[in-house]
This record gives C-alpha cells, structure tokens and sequence, in this order.
C-alpha cells in the first residue's frame, strides 16, 4: 500500500462537496441519498423534469442521471485504488457526458434504479474495508493523491450538493 500526502483539492467541486458534508457522517448520508433522491422528484411531470433552472444549465432529470454515473465511476476509481498501487485516476467532463450521453432522454425510473442499485454495490464493498484499506490512494489527474476515505467523503458530499441543486431547479422552474 503506498501512502500519500493528499494535494490540496480544486476549490469549486471539492470543497463546495466538503463544506456541504460539514463533518457529517459519509454513511448516514450514502445510504440515505437513494430514498432522499426519490422524494426530491416524485410527482414532477416529464416536462418538468427535462426543464433546465436556466439556458445551459441541468435539468432535475440529468442531474439524477449523473448521480447515477458518478456512483459508476466512483465504484470504478474505488475499486483500482483498492486493487492497484497508486493508480492513475482519470477526471471527466460531467457536462460532456451528459450532452452526449443523452442524459436528458433517459427515463426517471431507469436513472434511479441505476443509482440505487451502484449505489447499493459500493456501499456493500465500503462497509468491508479495514482500517488500512481506507487510506489507500489513487493519483487523481485534478486533484493528485487521494484515499479512499476521501473520495467516499467527497461523493457523499456530491450527493448533497446536488439534493440542494434539485431542489433548486424545482425552485426556478416552478416544478
């Protein structure tokens, strides 16, 4: 296991994931993300869950479907870092994916199952991990050296930021 000093993150994604988390339980709020997500979208129409808050902006429902890919990579970059010595950790364009990858087409039921169920995977194999195992790193192409116990911390505070930014566009929309 090669251990690492973790570099400083970029101020916008990691920190606003870091402050929104605010020394909160990465588990508490990992596991209750799924039931959370679902409430925040219940009983929007299809137009109102493809309205983005403003032009070049999400709508709820690429939102949802990014959370749902982001669990996807996160279980990827988890799984090499708890495999592998150091890996390289490749960074990606969130808004890239979404365009090209139709994130707006996707159908809401199809987004959350794909999220529960990614979500339900990493966490199984989180809960498994001994102590050592959670400051094993990864060299992220962004950020540089980061544990697995920082990445899990990040995602959980990912998830928060975006429960806010749903109930922001549902805000803007008037959904």
């Amino acid at each position: 296991m090669t251990l690492m000093q973790e570099a400083p993150v970029r101020p916008d994604y990691a920190a606003m994931a870091t402050n929104r988390l605010e020394g909160g339980d990465p588990f508490a709020v990992a596991e209750a993300t799924p039931a959370r997500l679902a409430e925040a979208v219940a009983g929007l129409t299809p137009e109102q869950l493809r309205r983005p808050e403003a032009p070049g902006k999400w709508s709820v429902l690429e939102v949802v479907q990014h959370l749902a890919d982001y669990d996807l990579v996160n279980g990827y970059r988890f799984r090499m870092v708890l495999a592998h010595d150091t890996p390289p950790i490749q960074g990606y364009d969130q808004d890239l994916w979404a365009g090209r990858l139709r994130y707006r087409d996707v159908p809401l039921d199809a987004a959350l199952a794909q999220f529960a169920a990614l979500r339900d995977a990493n966490l199984r194999l989180l809960r498994t991990l001994l102590p050592a195992e959670w400051e094993r790193v990864g060299l992220h192409a962004e950020r540089g050296p980061e544990s697995v116990r920082r990445m899990f911390e990040l995602m959980a505070g990912h998830d928060l930021v975006h429960l806010d930014q749903i109930a922001r566009i549902r805000r803007a929309t008037g959904a």
